[in-house]
């Protein structure tokens, strides 16, 4: 089937523009881009000037398969990023047992493609059970699918064991994702250390922790020579070492989740636990700083950090309850804070919400060009709404959105040319 964009401000996060136009898919793929000649046959999609861009690469989606699929299933995560503007989900391996062996991996891969309507790409765990003591069997699971290894907010202790799957990972060109904390220093920490934690009598950690954590990372990356990717830089800390080890050529790249670009610790105010999370809401300066960060280009990579959890783990004392919030459905809504507040350009948000990931993990979309998978979204970056949580489609509400006024609507969502989301 051929389909023909008419009327679209098409973002292109490549070349770095905006352009008006058409756009033409066939065969699941772009077929070309600009041209406003509608080819014979072709289904017209007027997109109203509205923009047009590459569906979002989201890394770091926690789907709670196997294990707790009352919090989250492979159909309700795919229902929920199809509404949400997202066409490739790369899905965290941090479920009940963890996806540390192949037959759990094609276990997993085999629900997905069966229950998703959106394309799902997992990883693999870094250790067995993440429990940091014996690497996992990394060219079975590359050859099973996984796309990157990680224990996600595990953080290997042992550092001769993570040097190790370092080494090993480097050997077979796998990708390595890590949580930089200092494990022992983040330990119980619901807040960010400072006046706000005291009064509030929250167990807090030191903005330090992070980048201990990753100068370890780095050391270890200058020995080994692999590819590594930390999940969340949230402080202004761990810039400079950050963009140190960039400067000295290593392979490294960085993320940050949606949710530390645009909320700070003093959300938390009135114990309101669906702010909890892993690591804590940082302060303004540091929020200002890490978004400035994704603006110029040092962070790569911004992410939805996707963690559902159900009722009863958030109704707890804050210090308590579980860490985590959903965001498929959220994540360009709240991306376009950042846009409204001239923090960045939509190119530049899109080159770290679908471009960049696609990249880091060689895959072939988050690109507005010919031959490219034709995984798109139609949106509004202006129509407002208030979030109310009830109309999420995830199994977990716990969204800190609840009741904010939003702006930013995904119109419609198209994965392989075919049309898996429309507003109504």
């Amino acid at each position: 089937m051929t389909l023909h964009f008419t009327n679209a401000k098409l973002i292109d996060p490549d070349a770095r523009q905006i352009i008006t136009g058409g756009l033409t898919v066939s065969g699941g793929e772009i077929l070309q881009i600009g041209g406003d000649t509608v080819p014979n046959g072709a289904d017209v999609i007027d997109c109203g000037g509205q923009y047009l861009a590459p569906g979002i690469v989201d890394l770091g989606v926690k789907v709670c398969e196997p294990g707790e699929r009352h919090k989250e299933s492979y159909r309700s995560a795919g229902q929920a990023a199809a509404a949400g503007g997202v066409t490739t989900m790369i899905t965290r391996p941090d479920t009940d047992p963890a996806i540390d062996s192949p037959e759990v991996l094609e276990f997993v891969t085999r629900r997905a493609n069966e229950a998703a309507p959106v394309n799902v790409v997992p990883m693999a765990a870094l250790t067995k059970g993440r429990a940091g003591r014996e690497m996992t069997e990394i060219g079975f699971l590359m050859d099973a699918g996984a796309a990157a290894f990680t224990d996600c907010d595990h953080v290997v202790t042992d550092t001769k064991v993570f040097g190790r799957a370092l080494t090993y990972a480097r050997s077979l060109g796998a990708l390595v994702i890590a949580h930089p904390q200092e494990p022992i220093l983040s330990k119980g920490a619901a807040a960010t250390s400072g006046k706000f934690a005291s009064l509030r009598g929250l167990p807090a950690v030191s903005p330090m922790a992070e980048r201990m954590g990753l100068d370890r990372d780095i050391a270890l990356i200058e020995m080994t020579g692999a590819k590594y990717h930390a999940d969340q830089i949230t402080t202004a800390r761990a810039l400079p070492a950050l963009e140190r080890a960039k400067a000295n050529g290593l392979d490294i790249t960085a993320g940050v989740g949606i949710h530390h670009l645009t909320l700070n610790a003093l959300d938390v105010a009135d114990y309101r636990t669906f702010f909890k999370l892993k690591p804590p809401l940082r302060d303004e300066e540091d929020r200002l700083a890490v978004a400035e960060a994704v603006a110029s280009g040092l962070i790569d990579i911004i992410c939805s950090m996707h963690t559902p959890q159900d009722e009863e783990s958030k109704r707890l004392p804050f210090e308590e309850a579980a860490s985590g919030a959903v965001g498929l459905e959220t994540f360009l809504p709240a991306a376009m804070r950042l846009v409204h507040a001239e923090v960045m350009d939509l190119p530049t948000l899109w080159r770290a919400m679908s471009l960049n990931p696609a990249k880091r993990l060689g895959l072939p979309a988050g690109r507005l060009q010919a031959g490219a998978p034709a995984d798109l979204v139609l949106f509004n970056p202006d129509a407002p709404f208030v979030m109310d949580r009830s109309t999420l489609r995830s199994k977990s509400l716990n969204t800190p959105f609840d009741g904010m006024r939003m702006q930013g609507r995904v119109l419609k969502t198209f994965v392989a040319g075919n049309c898996v989301f429309e507003a109504h």
